[in-house]
C-alpha cells in the first residue's frame, strides 16, 4: 500500500493536470472549438446510425460508452473529490469536461479508423491504434487493461454495490455478489449484441431517473443555490475563507474524479467506440463527445449540486484535519453523503442511492467486459477468437465480483489508480502524437458537409498518408456499401 500511494501521488500529480489540461487546450484551438460548435451535429448523429451484420448502432455504441463512464464514480467519486477539495473541485469537473471532451473525439476517431473485424464483430479501442504504429507498444496495452479491468474495476464496482444495497436493505454481501454474477453472466454469456442491447434499454432510464430525483432534491434548495454556485466559483480558486481549500486541492481532485467518472482518454471507452456500424470515423468522435457532457456536465453536478445545496458535506486537508463539517460528525465520503442529501427532503434517499449505485456500477462491469474481451481479442486479429479465451474473460469478470462484493478493497482502489493512471500517460502521450490524424479526418468529414454530402469516409484518399496506417480493406468495404445504399445513416 505504501508503495501504491508514493506511484499514485507521482502519476496523480500537477504535471498530469497540465498534460490533461493542455493537451485539451492544444486539441480545442487546433480543432476551433469543435466540442461546443458542433453539439447539434452529435445529437443528430446520436440517432442516425444503424445497427448491421458487424456492429453495434451509434445510440448503443453511445449507451454502451455511457455504461462505462457513469458508474459509482458519479456519486461516491464526487462526495470523494469534495471532500479532498471542497466544492471547487466541482467547477474543474466542468473544465475538464468541456475542455477534455475534445480529447474523447480524438481517441473515439482513431477507434473507429483502427478497428477491425474478429469473429465478424468490430472491434477496436486504445490498443489497436497504437499497436497499428506500434506493435509491441499494443501488446503491452492490451495486457495493461486486461488486467485492470476484471481485477480492479469490477471488484469495486461490486464492493460499492455489496455495501450500498446491505446497508439500504440488509441484505448479506455475498447474496448481493451472487446476485450481481448471475445478472452479470446471463448478460454477457449472450455476446455484443446482447451487452448492447441491454445498454441501449437501461443506461437512459438510469441517467433520466437519477438526474430526476436530483432535481427534485434541488429545487427544494432553491434559495440555497446561488450561494451553492458562489461556493463553487470562490473555492475553484482557494477563495473561500470558510473551507480554506486550497485551489491545487481542488484542481488535482476535480481533476482526478473528473477524468475518472467521464473517462476523458482514460481509454475504456475506446472499444465500444470502435463497435458502431458507422460510414466515417468522425462521427463515433462527435457522439462519443457528447457522452462527456451526459456524464459529468449532468450526472456529476447533480450529485455535487445535492451536496453543496443541502450542506451535507465535510472537507479536509490532506493530513486528514477537519476545514469544514456540515454533517456534523466525521462520516467517510461516499454515497452516505448523497442519501444524506436526499434526505434532508426524501425519508427514503438510501433505498434509492442503492438501487441507482447497482444501475451504475452494474452497467460499467457490462461494458468493462465487453472491453476486456476486445483488448483479449486484439491478440488473435489473425485467427479466430476462440471461445474459451472469452469465456475466461467472463468467469474473471464473475469471480471479481464475488470476491469483490465481500472483501476490503484498500490495495484494488490503490492499485486501480495506478494502472489506470499508467493508462492515462500511455494514451495522451500517443494521442498528442497522432493529433494530425484526427484534425484530418474531422477536416475530411467538415468539408464533405459543406458539400450537402452525409460524410463517407474514402480510406483511398488516405493510403500513404503519414499516420494513416488502418486496414484499408474495411473501410473500402464499409465506403462500397454505403455508396451503393445497402447501409444507411
Amino acid at each position: 500500500m505504501d508503495l501504491l500511494n508514493i506511484l499514485n501521488g507521482y502519476i496523480w500529480s500537477m504535471p498530469q493536470i497540465v498534460l490533461l489540461l493542455g493537451t485539451g487546450l492544444l486539441f480545442t484551438l487546433a480543432m476551433k472549438c469543435t466540442q461546443i460548435r458542433m453539439i447539434p451535429t452529435m445529437i443528430k448523429l446520436l440517432f442516425s446510425g444503424k445497427k448491421s451484420e458487424h456492429g453495434l448502432s451509434s445510440f448503443q455504441a453511445f449507451t454502451l460508452a455511457i455504461a462505462g463512464r457513469v458508474g459509482v464514480g458519479n456519486i461516491a467519486g464526487v462526495a470523494t473529490a469534495v471532500c479532498m477539495g471542497g466544492p471547487g473541485s466541482i467547477f474543474w469537473m466542468w473544465v475538464i469536461a468541456i475542455i477534455g471532451s475534445i480529447t474523447t473525439f480524438v481517441e473515439c476517431s482513431l477507434s473507429q479508423l483502427h478497428k477491425k473485424v474478429i469473429n465478424g464483430e468490430y472491434r477496436g479501442g486504445w490498443m489497436y491504434y497504437i499497436g497499428d504504429r506500434f506493435k509491441f507498444l499494443g501488446a503491452f496495452t492490451a495486457v495493461l487493461f486486461a488486467i485492470t479491468m476484471p481485477f480492479t474495476q469490477s471488484s469495486l464496482h461490486s464492493n460499492n454495490i455489496a455495501v450500498a444495497v446491505s446497508n439500504a436493505f440488509g441484505t448479506p454481501k455475498l447474496a448481493v455478489g451472487i446476485a450481481i454474477a448471475v445478472i452479470l453472466a446471463a448478460v454477457i454469456f449472450g455476446g455484443a449484441k446482447r451487452i448492447g442491447r441491454v445498454a441501449e434499454l437501461v443506461v437512459p432510464v438510469m441517467a433520466v431517473g437519477y438526474i430526476g430525483v436530483a432535481l427534485v432534491i434541488i429545487f427544494a434548495h432553491i434559495t440555497e443555490v446561488p450561494d451553492a454556485f458562489a461556493a463553487i466559483v470562490k473555492g475553484a480558486f482557494g477563495k473561500d475563507q470558510m473551507i480554506g481549500a486550497a485551489m491545487g486541492s481542488a484542481m488535482i481532485w476535480g481533476t482526478k474524479r473528473a477524468l475518472f467518472s467521464s473517462e476523458t482518454g482514460l481509454t475504456t471507452a475506446t472499444p465500444s467506440a470502435a463497435s458502431a456500424e458507422v460510414s466515417h470515423p468522425a462521427k463515433q468522435g462527435l457522439v462519443q463527445t457528447f457522452s462527456i457532457y451526459i456524464d459529468t456536465l449532468f450526472v456529476c453536478t447533480a450529485t455535487g449540486l445535492m451536496l453543496v445545496v443541502s450542506g451535507c458535506y465535510n472537507v479536509q486537508d490532506g493530513s486528514g484535519n477537519m476545514l469544514y463539517m456540515g454533517l456534523g460528525e466525521a462520516i467517510e465520503a461516499g454515497p452516505v453523503w448523497v442519501a444524506r442529501a436526499m434526505e434532508t427532503v426524501m425519508p427514503w434517499g438510501s433505498q434509492f442511492i442503492a438501487i441507482a449505485i447497482f444501475f451504475f456500477g452494474f452497467t460499467s462491469i457490462m461494458n468493462h467486459n465487453y472491453s476486456t474481451v476486445s483488448a483479449v481479442m486484439y491478440f488473435f486479429q489473425k485467427k479466430n477468437f476462440p471461445k474459451w479465451a472469452e469465456y475466461l474473460v467472463h468467469m474473471c469478470f464473475i469471480g471479481g465480483v464475488i470476491f469483490g462484493a465481500t472483501m476490503s478493497l484498500d490495495a484494488s482502489w490503490a492499485l486501480g489508480d495506478v494502472l489506470l493512471g499508467s493508462a492515462t500517460w500511455i494514451n495522451y502521450i500517443f494521442l498528442l502524437a497522432s493529433a494530425g490524424v484526427a484534425i484530418k479526418l474531422l477536416k475530411d468529414f467538415e468539408e464533405q458537409k459543406r458539400q450537402g454530402l452525409d460524410p463517407v469516409f474514402d480510406p483511398d484518399k488516405f493510403e500513404g498518408v503519414r499516420g494513416f496506417d488502418f486496414d484499408m480493406g474495411i473501410w473500402r468495404t464499409i465506403r462500397d456499401k454505403y455508396k451503393s445504399g445497402d447501409l444507411k445513416n
